[in-house]
């Protein structure tokens, strides 16, 4: 079943060209990831995906909503409830502790339920960071703070795993680390993840890979 259904989509920041009809289609539980040279539209797609921008012409289908159609206040609903965002950096509010950034998305959907709270807790346990949680992010390594944020992403157990650059500020051991929690988390939720990524070791541990440049997929 697809989950994500792109159509046709064409998108340009003023008379920069990003993206040239663009077709795609991933199904519920995928693992894939989007490679291509910088400037390429990798990124752009990505946002389309998650809502954070729209395309001009063409329609992007997440779960069967067109978003394109949705209001201002369902597309915020749906960022939230159906979407996880693991960014290159973590946007981790510091006048927070990482408890605190963690049940952000919770807190807009106003959910306080033990089942919640359990889960992030196991979700700190797994990943290592469990003393992390009454800190500040300055108070924590770079590793530490893309592991709360994926936490933060998966605390709502989103239909959609978006990811850019996630391992981008992060060395070799780390970046290997936090693909395999993304992906061994994404699985334990069935959530549908999507990796964009200029690292080759990455990009060739997905058994799926798409190839952006010029803003055409060419594989």
């Amino acid at each position: 079943m697809s989950v994500v259904l792109v159509k046709d989509v064409h998108k340009s920041y003023g008379e920069t060209k990003v993206l040239s009809g663009v077709n795609l289609s991933i199904n519920e539980g995928e693992q894939l990831v989007i490679q291509g040279p910088s400037g390429s539209g990798k990124s752009t797609l990505l946002y389309l995906l998650g809502g954070l921008d729209q395309g001009d012409t063409g329609v992007v289908k997440i779960n069967n909503k067109e978003l394109s159609h949705l209001s201002d206040e369902d597309l915020a609903k749906f960022r939230n409830g159906e979407v996880g965002f693991v960014f290159q950096f973590h946007f981790l509010l510091p006048s927070m502790n990482c408890l605190e950034n963690i049940y952000l998305p919770a807190k807009i959907s106003q959910r306080d339920d033990d089942e919640l709270k359990s889960w992030v807790l196991d979700l700190a346990e797994k990943l290592g960071v469990t003393h992390c949680l009454k800190k500040y992010p300055f108070e924590i390594s770079g590793g530490e703070q893309q592991r709360v944020n994926i936490i933060r992403a998966l605390s709502l157990r989103p239909r959609l795993l978006l990811c850019d650059e996630p391992t981008g500020n992060l060395d070799s051991n780390n970046s290997q680390l936090v693909m395999k929690l993304l992906k061994d988390l994404s699985k334990e939720v069935n959530s549908t993840l999507i990796v964009v990524t200029h690292d080759v070791k990455i990009a060739d541990s997905f058994d799926r890979k798409i190839t952006i440049e010029d803003g055409h997929i060419i594989s």
